[in-house]
């Protein structure tokens, strides 16, 4: 379309102010009208730009425009004058806005798709307003936040928040609730106008229609239960328990259907008219559960799985074998997304139901993060995953592989930090899995499991995978209700392979065989070969001695000559009995040594087997340096290896530990000597174990092995599907251990899990940087506050303050005014006579008095100040009772429930004994210490035994109208003439002057006994005609307050256990500057969020510049004393800088110590010095400047595999210094973390790992 241009005559002034614009270049034109310049013509104009489109700007006016123009370059406050002149010369134009950076709000909207709900065609698009736009893990723990920066994906960063803890609630309605001052009350049912003011009339808001359209919903859910009901038909048939049943939610199509109600009641109330017969069944059930639903469910696995295939017909992961019950139970569990506690077993395959979880997620596309306690266990079972799934990776202190996988393997510090810094992997992770639970028994570690555990989102589910322990159960009612969702129980005592417990008594090759079978493998004692190696031992014992056979037996030591030959004898006797290979458990490193060492004669290996372990010794050993490979370690076991001997501990270097290993797995070791730690988790089955002592050093003294140790190791007998039975061997070297220590041994329970939850000074920043998060959450939902029943507080507080509004109101009125105080007054009388009774009964002198014949006041239920005398004392010192004769009221001889003795006490005080009305009666019974208020000075003569048994005699039916012994009536006159001679109270033993007690708290109690006594003469409210009945109705109305606020106080955080040692720790942290008085956290507190152990000293040296003036490797010297932990006989030689840094350690750590001890905290100065040991500076010091290991060795008699490891953990310190500098943007210490750690990773001690290359 053609444009036709018009000439304009220039603008005169009676023209309007009109031009042309034309619009793109469509043709379109529109009308502008806004005035123009004086006499300029119009201009025919456009939007679009007019002539050549501009040419790039030379680069000269470029710099000129950024360098001389723009103000934001340059200095604005210069004074001197050719600044002044340089600003004539370059006009600067001031653009005042290049002064406001504003980064881009996010998108407040998005797209949204409408379809064809029956053909799903794309229809139309919609646009949604987006809520949450401006969360960032950085002010929030939603999943909705903005991804950070992927540098920090991974690990997450310390100024991240979490991801919100499942089953830690956002603000409760009540705290949303809480008005503050500004906002008024407006009630947005009645208080709102529907006649707007000024109007006559207005609008009515009246729901009408609403009510039609539920009922279809109704219906909808109706046909969904029924739905559901043929769905779990065949279910019951499988024995599948009610309980499972219950947790189904019926399918609907709204949630309001489904009327969820709060998650204390179990999830799947049926909607509101269902008829099915199950769900009628199941109903009183659920409301027998109410609140107090089980969250740890325990899953039957004694019949078959026969429908396994038919419930899931596509499985994840097909296994090449048939699976055992409680594996098809665990994998129908996470089929249904479920988290499951599996406790079996060593070798019975709980390493299935992790392999179906890592395949599960790989088919859902989601993330599996496998935890374990221990290094070498996540090596290798990084290697395992790995030749099955290929997708893993590996997160360790000091290598990271393939972090981008879908199976991450991770020891739980790790997943600890990348929890509390909101790691992205933790939005895609589907399952954690935690191997060897049992672990959270370590008193050092344990509790990051429980972090860790308290620390996971909503939407991870958790896999348990343990030893036998007797409390799985109750572990996981813990889990499950801190976390809100319901935990399968699936725990299995069979073995794949039965164990045979046998002694061996041999020491020579003529008694080699003598080998006797203790415990079958059906569980029974056998006591008759207990009996037998006794005797063959005896036999022996007696020969060579010839004197009492019991010196040498009752000794636990033997010689090394002695243990050579014990273990020269057996393993050639179990070789001969194809019984290798052996484990042989010992409890210390050097006797590992030295009898691997000892058995130099002794050769178990074929030449080709020795071929192939010298070949599979020289490709490993390739990718050690040189020198590295002629360390005195790796000769000498070079030549146990060949000789088919191994030893395993921690002493050993990791390298050859992984051979040994490696070997040991191909059937190539034969024995292996080994610490506990191999049974820790290295899934490593021999044919045989052998225990060289039963008795071990835990740290403080020597002890029996526990149940739980002895199974664990002796669970490494019999590998599945090679052996029959297992055959676990215990050595009597000295002499047969007792009887009762081996049946406690090997049938004793295995040990408990216990919470070894501890408050750190990290975990208490890393949460008080986060408000949302308190540490009083925290230890409300540890497992060591698992005894507080809340839920069933909740309920009983509800219940109280109901019948607290229902109590009348009390009348307080004129002559009752003081009725309270009253009330008050006489309790705290009541409870002081309590105590001072208490004190006076369970001393010495009290008891004494307390004999036959003694007159007693007693007030009960039954008594009030009635005279009494004692006619018996029961011997058991626990629930003392005295047999007594008290007078009484004719028929008021029979005792009243017991219930009521303590429950009521007389509205007024009164030392006035009790005289009858009518004629005298008595009865005899047994009283309590508490129902003895008080002890008279009198005595009487009585004669027990008739009294006691005439009473008895009348009590049968044929003598009750008896007239009463004579014994009985003497008594029954004393004690009335008594009554009736001190009407107003006979005098008592005094506790302080006549018991002659002269407790601090007695003679408090006496005194205030005495004052609390006068006051009562004071009040008025005893004279009013209602007192009794409204007295009564104040002790029931405080009866239900004090249960009350007894009941708030366990609910509430005052009642935790740990709660004043958080305080304590609190104090420490606002001393030294980590967190102000409102417990916001300071730069200090940031920088001890990053370091993992020892925060509070590592901090302090780095804000003190300890570490400034010293070089490198000297700071890497310095800092190993955080992670060495032996003793060593050395003394290092050090350069004086690194003894002065000792020193400022020393200094600081003490200065921390004192602290901890002014703010409560239990642990001593010394000790908190005690714990950084400076053994190895000199070791790491010469290491870092480049000395070969093998001359490293021998400055120190610390074993080189403890050496490595050290170096190893003081990398991982290294690198957290290196972040905290970072932080206090100290560059020049980064610079020199890093150097150090440069220097000192090298060589054998960060050798690879064989199992990850």
């Amino acid at each position: 379309m053609e444009v036709i241009y018009f000439y304009l005559p220039p603008v005169g002034p009676d023209d309007l102010p009109l031009s042309l614009l034309e619009m793109g270049c469509s043709g379109r034109l529109e009308l502008i009208t806004h005035p123009l310049p004086k006499n300029r013509p119009l201009p025919p104009h456009s939007t679009l730009p007019h002539g050549l489109p501009p040419t790039c700007l030379d680069l000269k006016t470029e710099v000129e425009k950024r360098f001389l123009r723009d103000p934001a370059w340059l200095p604005v406050h210069g004074v001197d004058d050719a600044f002044h002149k340089f600003l004539k010369i370059s006009k600067r134009n001031k653009e005042v806005d290049s002064l406001l950076h504003c980064s881009l709000s996010p998108l407040h909207s998005g797209l949204s798709v409408v379809r064809d709900p029956t053909t799903g065609m794309l229809l139309d698009f919609t646009e949604v307003l987006l809520e949450d736009t401006g969360l960032s893990a950085k002010n929030s723990l939603s999943l909705q936040r903005q991804p950070g920066p992927p540098s920090e994906s991974l690990r997450g960063s310390n100024t991240n928040y979490p991801f919100l803890p499942a089953g830690m609630e956002e603000l409760t309605l009540e705290q949303i609730k809480k008005k503050s001052e500004l906002e008024e009350d407006i009630d947005f049912e009645e208080d709102l106008l529907t006649v707007p003011p000024g109007l006559k009339a207005g609008m009515e808001f009246s729901d009408k229609e609403a009510k039609t359209t539920k009922s279809e919903l109704n219906l909808l859910s109706l046909l969904s239960t029924f739905d559901d009901v043929i769905d779990a038909l065949p279910e019951e048939k499988e024995g599948v328990s009610q309980k499972e049943e219950t947790v189904k939610l019926p399918r609907t199509n709204s949630l309001e259907d489904l009327g969820i109600k709060d998650s204390g009641n179990s999830p799947s109330q049926p909607s509101a008219n269902t008829v099915s017969l199950t769900e009628q069944k199941k109903k009183p059930q659920q409301e027998d559960k109410g609140d107090n639903k089980k969250w740890a469910v325990p899953v039957d696995i004694t019949s078959p799985c026969d429908d396994f295939y038919k419930r899931i017909p596509d499985p994840a992961f097909k296994y090449p074998f048939e699976l055992d019950v409680f594996q098809k139970q665990a994998i129908l569990r996470l089929e249904a997304h479920d988290s499951v506690f599996v406790a079996a077993h060593t070798s019975a395959g709980k390493t299935v139901v992790a392999e179906y979880a890592i395949a599960l997620s790989q088919k859902h596309m989601t993330r599996t993060i496998y935890t374990s306690p221990i290094k070498a266990l996540s090596n290798q079972k990084f290697r395992d995953f790995k030749a099955t799934f290929g997708d893993v990776g590996l997160l360790t202190g000091d290598v990271q592989l393939s972090p981008e996988a879908s199976c991450l393997i991770m020891t739980t510090e790790i997943l600890r930090s990348m929890l509390y810094n909101g790691s992205e992997v933790i939005r895609d992770l589907e399952w954690v899995i935690f191997d060897e639970v049992h672990y959270i028994n370590d008193a050092e570690r344990g509790v990051v499991w429980e972090e860790v555990l308290i620390m996971l989102p909503e939407h991870v589910s958790i896999i348990l995978l343990s030893a036998t322990v007797p409390n799985a159960v109750e572990f996981s009612e813990w889990i499950g209700r801190i976390k809100k969702w319901p935990i399968y129980v699936i725990s299995t005592i069979k073995r794949p392979v039965p164990l045979e417990h046998y002694l061996y008594t041999g020491n020579s090759t003529k008694t080699q065989k003598e080998l006797f079978l203790l415990l079958d493998p059906s569980g029974n004692f056998l006591t008759k070969g207990y009996y037998a190696a006794v005797e063959a031992k005896k036999e022996r014992t007696s020969k060579h001695a010839q004197s009492f056979g019991t010196k040498n037996v009752s000794q636990h030591n033997t010689t090394a000559s002695q243990d050579r030959a014990v273990w020269q004898t057996l393993l050639s006797y179990l070789s001969q009995r194809q019984q290798t290979p052996v484990v042989a458990f010992t409890f210390s490193r050097t006797r590992c040594d030295e009898n691997a060492r000892s058995l130099t004669s002794l050769d178990l290996t074929s030449s080709i087997e020795k071929s192939e372990i010298h070949s599979f010794l020289q490709k490993s050993l390739t990718r050690l340096r040189g020198g590295d490979r002629q360390l005195p370690q790796i000769l000498l076991m070079r030549d146990l290896l060949k000789r088919g001997i191994g030893v395993h501990h921690s002493g050993i270097l990791p390298i050859l530990k992984e051979i040994i290993e490696m070997l040991f797995s191909r059937g190539l070791v034969k024995v292996l000597f080994a610490t506990e730690t191999f049974a820790m988790g290295v899934n490593m089955p021999a044919r045989t174990v052998v225990f060289d002592s039963i008795r071990k050093h835990d740290g403080t003294g020597f002890r029996n092995l526990l149940p739980g140790e002895y199974i664990q190791m002796a669970g490494r007998a019999g590998r599945r599907g090679l052996d029959a039975t297992g055959t676990v061997i215990i050595l009597c070297k000295a002499g047969v251990h007792d009887m009762g220590d081996l049946h406690a041994m090997m049938l004793g329970k295995p040990t408990v899990l216990h919470s070894q939850f501890r408050l750190t000074y990290t975990m208490i920043l890393n949460l008080l940087r986060v408000e949302a998060l308190r540490v009083t959450d925290m230890m409300r939902r540890s497992f060591s506050e698992n005894h507080r029943d809340t839920q069933a507080h909740e309920k009983r507080i509800s219940e109280l303050r109901n019948t607290l509004s229902s109590l009348p109101p009390l009348d307080t009125e004129g002559q009752l005014s003081d009725l309270l105080s009253y009330y008050h007054t006489i309790t705290e009388l009541r409870i002081t006579t309590e105590t001072l009774q208490r004190a006076v009964l369970e001393s010495m002198n009290g008891l004494k008095s307390l004999s036959v014949g003694r007159v007693v006041i007693v007030n009960n239920g039954q008594h009030h100040n009635a005279l009494g005398v004692i006619l018996q004392v029961s011997n058991d010192a626990v629930n003392r009772t005295f047999t007594a004769l008290i007078i009484c009221e004719t028929g008021n001889e029979e005792a009243a429930g017991d219930d009521l003795s303590n429950k009521a006490f007389h509205p007024i005080y009164s030392t006035t004994l009790f005289i009858p009305e009518g004629p005298c009666s008595h009865t005899v019974q047994k009283l309590k210490l508490q129902d003895i208020s008080a002890i008279t000075t009198k005595t009487l003569k009585v004669i027990p035994e008739r009294i006691i048994d005439n009473y008895n005699k009348r009590q049968q039916p044929r003598f009750r109208l008896d007239p009463p012994g004579q014994a009985i009536s003497t008594a029954t006159q004393e004690l009335l003439r008594l009554a009736e001679a001190n009407p107003n109270g006979i005098t008592t033993l005094d506790p302080v002057n006549d018991l002659h007690l002269k407790g601090v708290d007695v003679v408090e109690g006496v005194m205030r006994h005495r004052v609390l006594q006068d006051c009562l003469k004071d009040f008025h409210c005893i004279h009013s005609p209602t007192f009794t009945e409204q007295f009564a109705h104040v002790q029931e109305r405080m009866s239900v307050q004090e249960e009350l606020d007894k009941l708030l106080f366990l609910v509430s955080d005052q009642s935790l256990t740990l709660l004043p040692e958080y305080h304590q720790r609190i104090k420490v942290l606002e001393a030294l500057q980590y967190v102000d008085s409102t417990g916001a956290v300071q730069l200090k507190g940031r920088v001890a969020c990053q370091i993992s152990s020892h925060e509070l000293l590592l901090t302090e040296l780095l804000f003190e510049n300890t570490l400034s003036p010293l070089a490198p490797e000297e700071s890497a010297a310095l800092l190993s004393c955080l992670v060495f932990t032996q003793n060593t006989q050395i003394d290092p030689h050090i350069t004086n800088t690194l003894q002065e840094g000792i020193n400022q350690v020393l200094s600081v750590a003490q200065r921390i110590g004192e602290l901890q001890m002014d703010c409560g905290i239990a642990q001593t100065a010394e000790d908190f010095v005690a714990q950084f040991k400076f053994g190895l500076t000199e070791v790491v010091y010469c290491w870092a400047r480049g000395m070969p290991f093998a001359e490293i060795a021998q400055l120190t008699d610390v074993q080189e595999g403890t050496i490595v490891r050290c170096i190893q953990r003081l990398d991982e310190v290294l690198k957290e210094v290196r972040q905290a500098a970072r932080i206090v943007g100290d560059s020049v210490l980064g610079s020199k973390m890093e150097r150090a750690s440069l220097a000192i990773r090298r060589d054998i001690v960060f050798t690879a790992s064989l199992y990850t290359h």
